[in-house]
């Protein structure tokens, strides 16, 4: 091989080794971005925005949220999404909550844990069949499972439920030491959250079915036809996603030591901005769910740094309006510029 040609050959070798490094950062970019953030808000706060307490608080409100977030993105995966996660949240939780304290009182904890995460389940089952086998549109459908079940927490019970067994409330309300490591302790929703993040993640790039919800979300028609069972994948990832809501429902009622009527009212744009931001595909076939918890750990940082700021609760409102309006825009950006370096290799 001549001299000129070696060297046509290293050039090309670099500028393919360029254009998978902006890749890679492009598929991460959520964590410079969390970076920048927390940077701000420890320099428009300071000595306060980095206190444990602070962290702590920001990790603890993270959980929940994170579990919702992680609802949706296997939804946004598989080419779908779901608008229910909140209100399945929400009826989950009261549903359980119920149980435990006026249907079954003499029930233990791990008995309502069960029922919040059937009730989650079987409402995502009900999603998962109609979309996949009756072909019903996955907007109008959980759109509809949102109304309904938003209006059925009301039917169970319009107050709060407190009194909840310790061993219920353990998962979303305890801390851990772990042996000196958190002196002030540590809630046990971030450890059950990071965990949880993990085991997903793994199910969907290790596993046969993980495989095949990407292969789904990125051309249905071709998966069939690579003899993928399409329907049992969606309607398994809206049970899972139901599942996930109900756990996000669980770990805020322990966080907030009892069941409240809006618990999870105002989870469902928090959790598809977290999805996004954190890099999962709008239509579906692609997206790192460890990302996502970047986006979860984003929306916490701004949400405490405003709060910490004293900043009007309309204002806030709004921020969070823009973050999504952002949120989109960047995404849009992100893509464009990722098929034209896809192009290049």
């Amino acid at each position: 091989m001549s001299t000129l040609s070696k060297l046509g050959t290293t050039v090309s070798d670099l500028r393919r080794d360029r254009t998978r490094l902006l890749l890679f950062a492009l598929d991460n970019l959520i964590w410079p971005i969390l970076l920048v953030a927390f940077v701000v808000f420890s320099v428009l706060l300071p000595e306060i925005f980095t206190q444990y307490q602070n962290i702590e608080f920001l990790l603890y409100t993270s959980a929940g949220l994170g579990a919702i977030t992680l609802a949706e993105g296997i939804c946004l995966i598989s080419g779908n999404f779901d608008l229910s996660v909140g209100s399945v949240a929400g009826f989950s939780a009261m549903a359980a909550a119920l149980f435990l304290t006026e249907w079954f009182p003499a029930a233990p904890g791990i008995v309502g844990i069960v029922v919040i995460l059937v009730v989650g389940g079987a409402i995502g089952f009900l999603n998962g069949v109609s979309i996949a086998k009756f072909d019903v549109n996955p907007f109008l459908q959980t759109l509809s499972t949102l109304i309904i079940f938003e209006g059925a927490i009301l039917v169970l019970s319009s107050r709060s439920v407190y009194g909840l067994p310790a061993s219920y409330l353990w998962l979303g309300g305890g801390d851990l030491t772990l042996g000196g490591l958190f002196p002030q302790g540590m809630p046990i929703a971030v450890f059950f959250m990071l965990i949880l993040f993990v085991i997903v993640w793994f199910m969907l790039t290790k596993t046969r079915f993980g495989r095949a919800v990407y292969a789904v979300g990125g051309d249905e028609e071709s998966a069939a036809e690579a003899g993928i069972d399409t329907d049992r994948v969606v309607i398994v990832v809206f049970v899972l996603s139901g599942m996930l809501s109900a756990t996000g429902g669980l770990l805020l009622t322990g966080f907030n030591g009892g069941a409240t009527p809006t618990l999870g009212t105002a989870q469902l744009f928090p959790a598809f901005t977290a999805a996004v931001i954190g890099g999962i595909s709008l239509f579906g076939g692609r997206g790192n769910v460890i990302n996502s918890l970047g986006g979860v750990l984003l929306l916490s940082t701004i949400a405490a740094g405003l709060v910490m700021l004293n900043i009007d609760p309309q204002i806030v409102q709004t921020i969070n309006g823009i973050v999504l309006f952002s949120a989109i825009l960047l995404y849009t950006f992100v893509q464009r510029f990722r098929e034209r370096l896809l192009s290049d290799l």
